[in-house]
């Protein structure tokens, strides 16, 4: 075998480490089925949090269920609405995503070609692994954040670090103590970002309610 000389191993690139989020119930309220932009609404915490863990060093990519359009409760175009609107408000917030990853299929379904199963529903770890090789993302040293077992589900198979978001918990069962299990349970976001944080050795705020963030939010913008 060939070696590899120092040339050739600065060369590569080095891979990106990431946080990957669910959007309905951990970023943003969960109204059910969201498809008007106009009912976007971020969680209080959402921008600081979200900044925190890009601070980490972590690339920020969403991985959401949409299982709305293989229903027919909305169309892929009413979906991209409301993403261009949860990116805006994020833009608002110096918040930007990496990635975003969405899953129209549904087994249950009615509209093709929607209406089957996909390798990318959670708790597959489809939109995961091709995060991986889309970007380059080392998913070992990586996290994923959500509010619902299947997330936690996901995250665990793709092999990241995985919190549960546990805010709406009488929607999902309690850890089990099986290899799925989320490795930190969070009351919230901002929680989940502290924990995060810590893991990281990042400093952490001196007081409850202080910024997790070392960057303050952007001045709002003058229509």
């Amino acid at each position: 075998m060939r070696p590899v000389s120092d040339l050739e191993t600065a060369a590569r690139p080095v891979a990106r480490r990431a946080v990957f989020l669910d959007r309905d119930g951990t970023l943003i309220r969960d109204p059910g089925y969201l498809a008007d932009p106009a009912g976007v609404e971020l969680f209080p915490a959402t921008g600081d949090a979200l900044r925190a863990l890009a601070e980490c060093g972590l690339a920020l990519v969403v991985c959401t269920n949409q299982s709305g359009i293989a229903r027919g409760k909305y169309t892929v175009e009413q979906y991209e609405r409301v993403a261009r609107r949860l990116e805006d408000l994020l833009r608002d917030e110096g918040v930007s995503l990496l990635a975003t990853y969405y899953c129209p299929y549904h087994p249950e379904g009615d509209v093709p070609p929607w209406n089957c199963d996909h390798d990318d529903r959670k708790p597959a770890p489809g939109m995961w692994l091709r995060a991986a090789r889309d970007l380059g993302i080392d998913l070992a040293a990586s996290y994923t954040i959500g509010d619902g077992e299947r997330d936690v589900v996901a995250g665990k198979r793709a092999g990241t670090t995985s919190i549960l978001v546990a805010a709406g918990r009488d929607k999902w069962p309690l850890p089990v103590g099986g290899p799925f299990d989320p490795d930190f349970t969070a009351r919230d976001l901002r929680e989940a970002a502290i924990w995060v944080m810590r893991r990281e050795a990042r400093p952490l705020p001196g007081r409850p309610g202080a910024p997790l963030s070392g960057t303050p939010r952007p001045a709002a913008r003058v229509p």
